[in-house]
């Protein structure tokens, strides 16, 4: 097995761009703080509850990021939900520009992330089926059904009107 040089860095698992200034992944390990840095990230949105490592504290206060946090349980049977106005608080912060570029992710980056990104496409008006494989493909190999229910459900009209209002919609690309 090659050895890393100190000038390679590592990709944090589940990494993609969602849009243009907004990635997403699994939570970020120090191995993969140097390629943060070259997306020059101006916020990172935490989609979990628990308190932030003093590690990732420390990149992000070393590297001017803005942390964001909106602690979510995930959708799991049978009586743990995601609230809307959680989904929706994420989400403002989510398409501001002003926060942008913006990593978000949740422990594995497949399903509060996936949740939130499927919301963004829903905001984008992508169709369910393709909303859904995208969700799948990060998912994999453990989709959960009521993640896809919930997306389905959301009612995004309150912060799609509100986006368009101070012109954060359409998202570029």
């Amino acid at each position: 097995m090659a050895h890393k040089s100190r000038n390679e860095w590592e990709v944090p698992e589940n990494f993609s761009m969602v849009v243009n200034n907004i990635f997403r992944s699994s939570f970020p390990r120090p191995e993969n703080f140097e390629f943060l840095k070259k997306l020059k990230l101006k916020s990172i949105l935490v989609l979990i509850p628990e308190p932030y490592p003093e590690e990732n504290m420390q990149f992000l206060k070393e590297n001017d990021i803005q942390f964001f946090q909106v602690g979510m349980s995930g959708n799991k049977e049978p009586f743990v939900n995601v609230p809307p106005e959680t989904i929706t608080k994420a989400l403002e912060i989510a398409i501001n520009p002003a926060n942008h570029p913006l990593l978000i992710h949740c422990n594995r980056g497949k399903h509060r992330t996936g949740c939130l990104s499927g919301c963004i496409r829903r905001l984008q008006n992508w169709s369910l089926t393709m909303i859904f494989d995208e969700y799948r493909r990060f998912a994999f190999p453990k989709a959960r059904p009521l993640d896809q229910q919930f997306i389905e459900l959301y009612d995004s009209r309150e912060v799609y009107e509100a986006a368009l209002k101070k012109k954060w919609l359409p998202l570029n690309w």
